[in-house]
Formats: C-alpha cells, structure tokens, sequence
C-alpha cells in the first residue's frame, strides 16, 4: 500500500529559508483546528467562480490527474492534452518546420486561440501576440490534477475560452520532500528524455502557514526522420514516386536557357533541357523529436494571519530551450544576377545560357573570355561583359543545417489575500503579473546581399565588388564543391533574432458564499466581482529578418509588432437549489452567470450563461448548459504587418507541362506581370510544380477586426447508480457555434475562387488575391515580389462543431487483495465546418486530412484498465483509439485522388486513407517501501508504424517526414522507468 513516513516537520526550517521570497513572515498563535478549517474551504472549481465542493456543476469537466501523469510518464502538458479525445494536435514536439518554440492546445479543433490555460483559475503570461499560454512552461511536477471543460466559458473567465478551458491545479499544503527522477529512450536507441524534479513544502505555525518549493530540469534529444524506415525517403503524396525539391543538387536552372528549364547534368557540365529527374530528399535532416531543455521553479506561501485574512503567493519561473533543425538552405527560387565570365560556370552551360539570351557565337566568346566586370580598368563601360538574370536552385548540403533555437524565459507571480466577511461569505482579491520573452536565433541561412555579392565573380577569383570576405560561390558545382570555405562562411555564417516579448497584469477581486436563505434547504449560492487586464505584445527583430527576401529560405520576414490592449470585467453567478429531497425528484439547481467586459480595441460585450442540474433519483443527474460567449481578436489578429511567408500546395493550376488555354490562360496570365518572363512561362506551359509543394501566401492583422460571438451549449446525464458501487458514468452532447469567426481564407478556399471559375474577369482571380513569380509563373519564390495567396483576415468566417462525450469510471475489490481500476474517455464528433466567407466553401474537417484539414478522428477514445496487488504493485494498460481518416473530398476535386498503387519506395500503398490506430501503453509501479514508487512504461507497445500518405498532401506543420507525426506515434516502441522518493 501506499505508505509515508512521518519526517516533514524537519524539512520546515529549509524550506522556510528558501521560500521567504514569496512568502511573509508571522509569527502568531491560532487554533490548529481554524487553520486547518480555512484551509479546506479554498475549492477550485473549474468553471464556476463559486467556491463550493458540492457544487454539481451543469457544464462537463474532464479530469486527469496526477497518478495518470505518472503512469504515463508525461514530461510536459503538451503531452498528454495533444492526446486527449476532445482535442486534435496543435503546435508540440512533434512539430518541426513550423514550431515557433512554444507548445499549445487546441480544445475541439476549432483552434488553439480560441481556448484558455490557468494556472489554479488565474490566467498565466501568454507566450507570443495571440495571447495563447507555451504549455512547456506549466510545472508538471506540482500538479495536483487538470481539469479540462469543453464549452464555452468566457463568462466565467472572459475571453478566448469559446472552446474551453485548460485549468493546472497545484497541489495544496505539501509537506515533505518529493525527489523524482526519471528516463525515457526509444527502442531504436534515440529521442532520449532525462527528467528530475525535487520538490520541498513544509507546513509551519501550528499549519497556520505552508510554503513550497519545487525545482526541475529536463533534457530531451532530438529524432531524426533519416532514422525511420517510413520518414527517410520522401515520398510525392500524388505520384507515389520520390519527391523532394527543385531546389537541389545538382542545381535545377530556370531560365535563360533552351527548353526554359532543366537539372544539371550528373557530369556537371551542362543542363538537362526540359529534365528534372533529382528533387533533392529533404527528410533525413528533419527531425520527428524537437530537442528540448528545461530549467523551472516553482514556489507558492500562504500564511494565515486570522480567521478573516490570508495572504498567499505565488511564483513560476522557467528558462526552456526549444531547437529546429530543418535540412540544409540553398539558393531556393529567387532570381540572381550571374556573369557569364564567372569562373564557376562550365562552358557547356555558358553556351547554353547564350543560346537563350541569343547572343551570337562571337558575343557569346567574348563574355565568357573577358577578364573584367561591367566596368574595365579604365572606367569604360566593358562591352563585353554579360549579365545573366537567372535561377540557379542549388541545395547547399556543404553549409549544413538551417537550424532555430527558440530561448524562452518567463515569470508568473501571484499575490493576494483571502478570508471569511461572515460565516457563510468569503472574498478572494488577488493581482497576478507575469513577462515572457521568446529569443529566436538562426543559423546555417544565406544572406541574399552576400549570395548576390559571391555569385558576381571574376574569372581571377575575386569577387566584382571587391567587398572584405567575398569569394566566389559555387552553384554550379557538384556535390561537395560549394566553394571555398572562405565563400561558405562569408554567405551563410551570419545569425539572425527574432524576440518576442509579451506581459499580463491582472488584478481580480471575488466575493463568494451563500444569501443564507433559498427554495430549499440548501441556501443560494453566489459569486460577484470584477477583473482587470493589460496584456502587451512585441516582437522585435534585426534588419535581415524584417527584410522580405533577405534571408534566403527563412519562410518569410518576421516585421516588427507592438500592441496592447486592456479590459475591464464585472461578473456575477448565481446557483439556486430549487428543491431536494422530494418525491419526484432528489434535487433541482439552477445555474446562472454574466459578464460585462469592456475592451480597449473591441468595445464593450455583455456574455451570459443558463444552465441546471436534476438529480431525478440518487445517482442519476441531468445537466444542461447554454452560454452566450465572445472572443476578442488578439494582438497578433490585430496588429501584426502583413508579411510573406510558406503554406502548401501539391499543384499549381497553371503548371506545365501542358501550357493552359482559355479562360485559365486568362486567369493566370491576370496573376503575372504582362510581358514578364512569367508571363511567358505560364504561356509556353513550363510553369514548374510548386517546389516542395511549398507556395507563398501573404497573411497580416486587421485593426478594423471585431469580436467574435459564439454560442455553446451542452445536454447530457451523469450515472452513479448504488447498485453498483465504484461505478460512474457521464454522456453529454455538445454543440458549438461561431459567428464572425476571425479567421483567412484556407489555401483551398483561395485556388477555389478563382479556379472553380477561372476567367480574366473573376476578381479573385487578379493580383489582389494571387500573385505569381513574375520570372518563372510559379506561386513559389521570392517573397519580395512574389506574393502568392494573399489571404486577409476578417470577421466573415463561421464555424460549427458537435459531438458526444462518454467518460466512464469504475472501481472495485476483486479480493482483499486485488483492487481492479476501469477508465474510459470518448469523443464522438458528428462536424467540425469552417466557412472563411459567405462564398467560401463550408469545409468538412472530420474524418479528413489534407492541406486545408490536419486529421480529426471522427471517434477517438483513451480506456485504461489496472490492477493492483497487496496495494504494492500496479501493473496497467492504456489503450487509445483513433478511427480512419481519408483524403478531404474537395481536395480530390481541387488537386486529384492521391496516389493509390505500387510506391517504389513502400510498395502498394493506399495514400487516399489512413486506417483506424490503436496504441497500447502498458506500466508496472512498485511501492518498493514507505518512500520509494518505481515505475516501468512501455509506450506504443506494439511498436505500431504511422500510415505513409506521402509529403504533399498537407501543411509543412502537421505533414512530414511521409506521415502526421503530431497525430500518429513516428517514435515507435519506447521504454521508461522512473523513481519517487518522498519523505
């Protein structure tokens, strides 16, 4: 059984020493029994402000607590809530291209900003300008339990919980000394995780104080996707043949040439008119496994100074470091200018850029031969010379990675004061203030102005303009013949940073009990009060990274931001009993809420709450639950600079190599300069695929954006019959919708308005939407003058979403030795719609996957079993079920069935679906003496293998390395084993 030993009082004067910081010292005599009352009467209740433990709340809260995060051995919250049934994966470790250094939640799949984390119902300092909390910051270690509501609850907590809230609860009046230490490695021998947490608390004046201190570190390697047999070799989703990107090596050449564009030659010496046959792979140097590092502290006092008045505090500080490592950079799809006497041009691909510029046999010998630039000795301009604007899409493997460490650091401090106003009335006022600041350094990326510098060589070695560090770089070259290290290092030795910086103020004052009369025995319950709060964002970044283009394949610039906003709310819940105990029914209870909020960019919004709960007969409630909620749009949503960066695309419609005609000639002929070489690309149909089925979108804030208005509401049944003791069920439907969503037009959406009806006329079809390559035709390239899908934000979008949860409890002695544990949690999603725009199309998520839709099972559940021996030994089975997902059908219709058929890499494959999933985790504890718990996992027990559907049917995010790796285990059978020491 579970045994403690006595020794906590001696840890008190340590533990004093070290806490005083957050908490304050008295020293006044109190009775034992007051403390102790006082001490229980502090309830968090998830989703309500009213303080009370027997409150039978009319909205669902899911709890997962403590024991469960052992046996799993879950390192950080994003973890366990990227599994949870209600949620689908958002940003995590699993996250590699497109991980901005913080974790998140994405309740219902209805997005990450639209649902709130607390840290004991207080709000914590968000991460970056959409306000949402980096879910690696939360103290795993002092973590009592987390209590998960799904529905709307902005009207308890104000904005951004239209899809729920995320609550950590800290454990309360710990006393000894906790020491935990655990490792975890994968079968295949990577993805190491060491993690230790010690943890301190002592109660002290006869428990009228406690204080506790809590200090952890966590270390995790990388995975390589070169590493697993399904991510090393990247695989086309449409063609089923190898894929990878034009920007290769050897290096892809588009334009001046014959034929428009073809690859360098095996030998080097000239270019495949016409011919790509060797997209560079990309995967081996991407990573299924972030690398991760982590230094917190947690500390938390409370001290009682009477019955009517205590203080208490609290305090996070974390220090994390999140790193991406993305395959190597390159020239990519921009256009240089190269001379055509560069040293580093092989003659046969000078004769053939001459044939395209059409210069004669003699212009064409004298610009390869001269000695000079465009200027000779003299001064006179050199007739001689010519210049070649082209691409050269070279992969520079020789420069190595591209990689980005995110260095977070953050704090959390809460103050305030507590107590009794009468016997049945308590106040509750606190302030909270917290600074996160998020530095993002780049290496391993070309400088456009030193690549541009580096490639305008002369035939003597030395650079034309002459600048300190310029050597000549080698596009042209083979494999390992990049250049010297001279040029290597002065193209891509430079670094880039990116800070972002945010901080939340809150102040918050609560009044709770009970009028001390009601419709029944039982008094109605009350909470009133009111909240302020400041929320400030920025992010700051050096003049290459503001700069579109300027950093060569960064995804786009990252321009300054600043803004802020504040609110004030008033707030108010009632609970009435209406009757218990009567005939017809054990009892009835009303629940009812407001909010006033008034927002410095949104205005004023007034949201409401109506719900009750009736026990017909003990141990079966009906509850119900409608709210009115909003979300105001956020600092980014707001104010951030309209900015170039990637999405995906497998398919361009107006890629070659069949050159388009009528109308779709018209529509995209009005997407390109008229008279551009893209122009005349898209003409002669030798506009390229998108590279990598990556294409530019331009995306930005609006300041004009609204609040969004949302209604939730959920109906459902809570079973706890007698009959069966340990036995508890709950069933609830729940139903969500948004009006005015904040939200852009999904790539589909964009292709869709125009190419669903392509003209020369449609407006959706003109640059103000689309913009093209004005060089190649393609949607790809630099973000200076290549915008891509511009897709605006707007209040015009519509989302709607309902399902069933069942959540089932029991618990049971087999024998006087053997207890049996059953658990069980459910999501059944019936639709998740998002509509961007009254004419967009009303898109159906669940059940699908492609690059409009991350995969969203239409049921997924988690049911573990345990038993347990002599109260000593634990041996439990988790199981977690997603169902099938397939290719979205729009996206069939927009870019054809993905590829079904004999892969050359996997086989026969079927990349239109991926079947249902069941992942066993199995764990053994021992209670190996009073304190001492050992615990052995293994995960993904049958070491399952994630669906291959190829790299081009989603987003960059979610879709890589062949699989969805936030969705499906690409880790494989991993092992653990951890050791708790508590005294």
């Amino acid at each position: 059984m579970r045994k403690y030993s006595n020794l906590k009082a001696s840890v008190a004067p340590m533990v004093l020493g070290l806490a005083m910081v957050s908490t304050p010292a008295f020293a006044q005599d109190q009775d034992v029994q007051e403390a102790d009352a006082a001490s229980e009467n502090v309830i968090v209740v998830t989703g309500s402000r009213i303080s009370n433990p027997n409150l039978e709340l009319s909205s669902p809260v899911g709890v997962v607590t403590s024991e469960e995060l052992e046996l799993r051995q879950t390192n950080t919250a994003e973890q366990f809530l990227r599994e949870l049934p209600s949620a689908i994966p958002s940003t995590g470790s699993a996250v590699n291209n497109g991980n901005g250094g913080s974790s998140f939640v994405n309740l219902r799949g209805i997005g990450s900003q639209r649902n709130l984390v607390l840290l004991d119902g207080r709000r914590f300092v968000p991460a970056d300008t959409t306000g949402r909390v980096d879910l690696n910051a939360i103290p795993l270690a002092v973590i009592e339990r987390t209590d998960v509501l799904t529905g709307g609850a902005t009207t308890t907590y104000g904005a951004d919980a239209i899809s729920g809230v995320v609550n950590f609860i800290t454990k309360r009046d710990f006393a000894g000394v906790e020491l935990n230490l655990s490792e975890q490695i994968t079968e295949e021998g990577d993805g190491n995780v060491f993690r230790a947490d010690m943890t301190i608390g002592a109660n002290f004046d006869d428990g009228r104080g406690n204080v506790v201190l809590s200090v952890g570190y966590q270390d995790q390697d990388p995975i390589y996707q070169g590493d697993r047999s399904f991510g090393e070799f990247n695989v086309d989703s449409f063609s089923g043949a190898a894929g990878g990107s034009s920007n290769a090596i050897p290096a892809v050449i588009v334009g001046p040439i014959p034929g428009g564009f073809g690859q360098i030659a095996p030998d080097g010496q000239t270019v495949l008119s016409g011919v790509f046959d060797r997209p560079f792979n990309f995967n081996p140097f991407n990573i299924f496994l972030t690398p991760f590092e982590r230094f917190n502290i947690y500390g938390s006092g409370r001290y009682e100074i009477n019955e009517n008045v205590e203080l208490y505090s609290q305090a996070t500080f974390s220090k994390q470091s999140v790193e991406t490592i993305i395959a190597p950079g390159g020239s990519f799809f921009n256009n240089y200018d190269i001379n055509l006497n560069n040293p580093t041009i092989p003659i046969g691909i000078a004769n053939q850029f001459c044939a395209g510029l059409g210069l004669t046999a003699a212009q064409c010998t004298a610009g390869i031969n001269t000695p000079f630039g465009p200027t000779l000795p003299g001064g006179a301009v050199n007739p001689d010379f010519v210049n070649v604007n082209t691409q050269v899409r070279r992969r520079t493997i020789e420069a190595g990675t591209r990689n980005s460490e995110y260095v977070s650091t953050l704090f959390n401090i809460v103050v305030g004061a507590r107590g009794a106003i009468t016997d049945n009335i308590s106040y509750d006022v606190s302030a909270t203030y917290g600074e996160s600041e998020r530095i993002q350094t780049q290496t391993g990326f070309a400088r456009r102005s030193r690549l541009d510098d580096s490639l305008y060589a002369l035939p003597d070695g030395t650079c034309i303009s002459g600048n300190a560090g310029c050597a000549p770089i080698n596009l042209f070259g083979l494999e390992g013949d990049l250049g010297s290290q001279a040029a290597i290092d002065y193209v891509f030795n430079l670094t880039q940073q990116v800070i972002t910086s945010t901080s939340i103020a809150t102040v918050n004052g609560t009044v709770t009990g009970d009028l001390g009369f009601g419709l029944s025995e039982t008094p109605i319950q009350f909470a009133v009060g009111g909240e302020y709060r400041k929320f400030v964002a920025t992010r700051t970044s050096d003049s290459a990274s503001q700069t579109p283009g300027a950093v060569v394949g960064a995804g786009g610039a990252a321009p300054d931001i600043f803004g802020s906003y504040d609110v004030y709310d008033a707030f108010g819940e009632i609970s009435i009993p209406v009757f218990e105990g009567e005939a017809f029914a054990e009892s009835l209870t009303i629940d009812l809420g407001a909010r006033y909020s008034d927002y410095s960019t949104a205005g004023t919004k007034f949201t409401w709450k109506a719900g009750g709960a009736w026990e017909v007969i003990p141990g079966l409630t009906f509850r119900g639950n409608y709210q009115k909620s909003s979300r105001a749009p956020n600092i980014g949503e707001l104010f951030a600079p309209v900015s170039t960066g990637l999405s995906n695309l497998a398919n361009d419609p107006c890629q070659g190599p069949v050159a388009p005609t009528g109308n779709l000639l018209a529509a995209c002929l009005l997407q390109v300069p008229a008279g551009s070489p893209g122009a005349a690309a898209v003409q002669a149909g030798t506009v390229l695929p998108p590279a990598a089925g990556q294409i530019n979108v331009t995306t930005g804030g609006n300041p004009n954006l609204s609040t969004e208005e949302a209604e939730t509401w959920t109906v459902g049944v809570a079973f706890q019959p007698d009959a069966v003791p340990g036995l508890a069920v709950t069933v609830d439907y729940w139903n969500i919708k948004v009006d005015g969503a904040v939200s852009a037009p999904t790539v589909g959406d964009a292709i869709a308005a125009c190419f669903d009806a392509p003209s020369g006329t449609n407006p959706f079809c003109g640059p103000t939407f689309i913009s093209r390559n004005p060089s190649t035709g393609g949607l790809d390239g630099d973000p200076s003058n290549t915008l891509g899908l511009v897709l605006a934000q707007s209040n015009l979008g519509k989302i709607a979403t309902d399902g069933i949860d069942i959540s089932l409890r029991y618990n049971a002695e087999v024998t006087d030795n053997v207890g049996l544990a059953l658990s069980f949690d459910g999501t059944w999603t019936n639709k998740n719609l998002f509509q961007a725009s009254p004419t967009a199309l009303n898109r159906e998520c669940v059940g699908f996957y492609s690059v409009n839709c991350n995969p969203q099972s239409e049921f997924a559940f988690s049911q573990r079993t345990s038993v347990t021996i002599d109260e000593d030994y634990t041996i439990s089975l988790r199981w977690r079920y997603l169902s099938g997902v397939e290719q979205e059908p729009q996206d069939i219709i927009d870019n054809g069935a993905a590829f079904v058929g004999n892969s050359p890499l996997f086989g026969d494959v079927d990349f239109t679906k991926i079947p249902s999933e069941s992942y066993f985790d199995l764990s053994f504890q021992w209670d190996v003496s009073e304190n001492v718990l050992f615990t052995l996992t293994a995960q993904n027990l049958l070491d399952n293998k994630p669906t291959v559907v190829g790299s081009t049917i989603g987003s960059t995010s979610f879709n890589s390395g062949n699989i969805y790796p936030s969705s499906y285990d690409a880790q494989g059978r991993r092992y653990g084993a951890s050791v708790k020491f508590k005294f």
